[in-house]
């Protein structure tokens, strides 16, 4: 059964900008990107780096602060190497709160 979790505000994220929450034993990035909101797993697959921490570039794609590493917000898949990928999960805004939900 999914993990359902309320996040905070989402008018605590400005537009471009993340936030990195723990539900259970993940760590979630949830990113701000063109008036919506996405949640990857914040843990790149290359070396561990923080991926909330990264860098928001046009498209839609998170680049890893450590070594560069890209992923798409929508699908969580490398567009250099399409076999590379962090997980999405669903965001939702209710009432003004961020609901994320983990599989």
């Amino acid at each position: 059964m999914p993990t359902v979790a309320r996040c905070g505000r989402a008018d605590e994220i400005p537009a471009g900008g993340s936030k990195v929450v723990q539900i259970g034993d993940r760590r979630i990035a949830i990113f701000h990107f063109e008036e919506r909101f996405y949640a990857l797993d914040d843990t790149c697959p290359h070396q561990g780096g923080p991926l909330g921490e990264g860098y928001l570039e046009a498209g839609g794609v998170v680049s890893c602060p450590w070594h560069a590493w890209t992923f798409d917000l929508k699908t969580g898949i490398s567009p250099i190497d399409k076999d590379v990928a962090v997980a999405c999960h669903p965001v939702r805004v209710e009432n003004g709160q961020l609901i994320v939900e983990i599989a």
